[in-house]
């Protein structure tokens, strides 16, 4: 586009938006184009920041006129950046964030900006959850798109399991309500196909009772102890009910005031779970959680459920870098658990991480094809997480990521979660998608078929 052209499309959003455009000469431009991943530094033409869905059919009028790239932001993390873009269109939907509980229906409409704090802040008003991730900061709308998981998914499933329907804005600027019932194929491929399809404005989830209280398990081992801690986790995991999504990481001990100072940096093994039940019930069911070696510490603990939701968030603050990768794995074998201890060899900086979560009950009872997401049959998933600080160290950090990633990939399915893709050179969309790439192209192209959301469609 030509600079004239530039400046028409940015007039034209004044004139038709009532929320913020914010373009390069905008006081507010940095600001407004930073994201939670400071890895991430992109200078988009214009940010439209909608305040309700008639502002996002007037981005989509405008993105179907002049063609820009067009990215769609929600409102918490995103790790590969792809919600903003080089030279292009944002749509912002960050201030769309309105959670509105029906108690005696147990169902939430939420908006697309909103993060998992202000969902849990309103349903635990009524002791009720939609089964989100496991960080409160992040954002609603994308995790539930990439599928969503967390530590209720085999008692309950993945996040998009619990969407009853959305309302979406497709690139011909119609708004419309897919669900079970109407427009079914759009309500598939919101269901995990991640972003591309359309606009989700609003998301209606249903809701389960659980909380205000609820047991959650927290033990820490020592570094020496990961391969022998990881062989009694893999063995305890099947004999655990759904009610708990176990979890097993090599991490570092961050500065946690309720953790003593001298552990601070200590490298460790770190189990979790929570369970999905009473609380009083739960601390025997998560007992075993703490008995797999010699701990360093037991948390577990009766905790209030939007606290134990919220506990991570200081650990991954806005504007630090960040790269995450993953897999999915059908059995942990010998090999697969040989690799996971092995990625805690060389980690560049404390804050990197490598986590196993567990799959199967809730999220393996859905169909392979009732919904995109790709990877029911998995019963396992390792996120390889770098975190840190100093751009010095972005070699570092990624080289590891990209190293522990490839030494897993003989025991891996192949299959990538969309949440956890890497940067876009590292995306494959078979990988993500699997036997459903297909389908969700041709979706794409009955709804948007001059690929006026392409670029947002193809980007992780």
């Amino acid at each position: 586009m030509t600079i004239t052209q530039d400046r028409t499309l940015v007039a034209a959003l004044r004139a038709s938006l009532t929320g913020d455009v914010i373009d390069r000469t905008d006081h507010r431009y940095d600001e407004a184009r930073r994201v939670w991943n400071g890895l991430i530094d992109r200078h988009p033409l214009v940010i439209a920041r909608c305040r309700d869905v008639a502002d996002v059919v007037a981005a989509l009028d405008v993105a179907r006129r002049y063609r820009p790239v067009v990215s769609i932001r929600g409102g918490g993390h995103q790790v590969a950046g792809s919600a903003v873009c080089d030279d292009g269109l944002v749509i912002d939907l960050s201030a769309m964030t309105t959670v509105t509980v029906d108690a005696q229906a147990r169902t939430a409409r939420v908006g697309a900006g909103a993060r998992w704090a202000d969902v849990n802040a309103a349903t635990q008003r009524h002791g009720l959850v939609v089964q989100g991730g496991e960080v409160s900061e992040t954002g609603v709308a994308g995790l539930t798109l990439g599928g969503g998981m967390g530590a209720l998914q085999r008692a309950y499933g993945l996040s998009c399991d619990a969407l009853r329907s959305v309302e979406i804005v497709t690139a011909d600027g119609v708004v419309r309500t897919a669900s079970a019932t109407e427009h079914a194929d759009l309500f598939w491929a919101v269901r995990g196909g991640g972003r591309g399809i359309g606009v989700v404005t609003t998301m209606e989830f249903a809701l389960r009772p659980l909380g205000p209280q609820v047991a959650s398990a927290l033990v820490l081992y020592p570094a020496e102890q990961a391969g022998t801690v990881l062989d009694a986790w893999r063995d305890l995991v099947p004999r655990m009910p759904d009610t708990v999504s176990p979890e097993y990481a090599i991490w570092s001990v961050p500065p946690d005031p309720a953790i003593p100072a001298e552990m601070h940096g200590m490298p460790v093994i770190a189990v979790a779970g929570l369970y999905a039940g009473p609380a009083e019930e739960g601390l025997e069911v998560l007992a075993p959680l703490a008995r797999l070696g010699t701990s360093l510490m037991d948390a577990t603990a009766i905790t209030d459920y939007s606290a134990s939701q919220s506990a991570l968030d200081p650990l991954f603050p806005a504007g630090n870098r960040y790269f995450f990768k993953s897999h999915f794995l059908e059995e942990l074998t010998d090999a697969a658990a040989e690799a996971v201890v092995a990625c805690g060899e060389g980690r560049p900086t404390p804050q990197c991480i490598a986590v196993v979560r567990t799959l199967g009950g809730a999220v393996a009872a859905v169909g392979d094809d009732e919904t995109a997401f790709a990877h029911r049959r998995a019963r396992f998933n390792v996120s390889i997480d770098a975190g840190w600080t100093d751009p010095a160290d972005d070699d570092a950090a990624i080289g590891w990521a990209r190293r522990a990633w490839d030494g897993l990939t003989p025991s891996a399915t192949g299959g990538v979660y969309v949440n956890f893709a890497g940067l876009d050179e590292d995306a494959d969309r078979d990988a993500v998608f699997g036997a459903h790439t297909a389908r969700l192209d041709a979706i794409a192209a009955t709804y948007d078929p001059d690929g006026v959301l392409t670029a947002a469609a193809t980007r992780h």
